[in-house]
């Protein structure tokens, strides 16, 4: 395929994107997952564990698996919810705190060097066509449903 897609750009910038934090959580001893879990607990009350998977737009294994992770580096702690005796609420330690303004800094550095080179209105119309794409793919308004139809619409004649 010779014409530049859509989900191609977006694939290719956010691998990019990954791969920045990454590198630059490297320097914490960290990963971009870790940095975006701190970034995604509230800092004063804890967030129930049940809404971080959706919040952060992953499966409960994978989030699993970081939070068993991150509650062995120290960074937070599961507490019994007092609104929901069934459910936990993740807290960050005073060390997970700490590791959460590491990461905040960092992704204020990225916007802040995004901002500096594009103006207000591109990332107006930015943030307008990634709201206009999630609207599609939540409303499944990409695809048919059928097979059929799928596939044809995805090669190009």
């Amino acid at each position: 395929m010779k014409e530049i897609t859509i989900d191609y750009v977006l694939r290719a910038t956010w691998q990019a994107v990954a791969r920045m934090y990454n590198e630059e959580a490297k320097i914490f001893d960290s990963t971009m997952s870790v940095g975006f879990c701190l970034l995604s607990i509230d800092p004063k009350t804890g967030t129930p564990s049940t809404a971080l998977g959706p919040r952060m737009g992953m499966e409960a294994t994978s989030l699993s698996r970081i939070l068993k992770s991150m509650e062995q580096k120290g960074l937070i702690e599961r507490r019994p919810n007092p609104q929901d005796g069934r459910g936990v609420l993740i807290h960050l330690t005073p060390f997970g705190l700490e590791k959460r303004e590491d990461s905040k800094r960092v992704v204020l550095r990225f916007n802040e060097a995004v901002r500096r080179e594009v103006s207000p209105q591109q990332l107006d119309s930015f943030f307008e066509v990634a709201g206009t794409i999630n609207q599609l793919i939540a409303e499944k308004k990409i695809y048919d449903k059928t097979p059929e139809s799928s596939a044809a619409g995805i090669h190009s004649k």
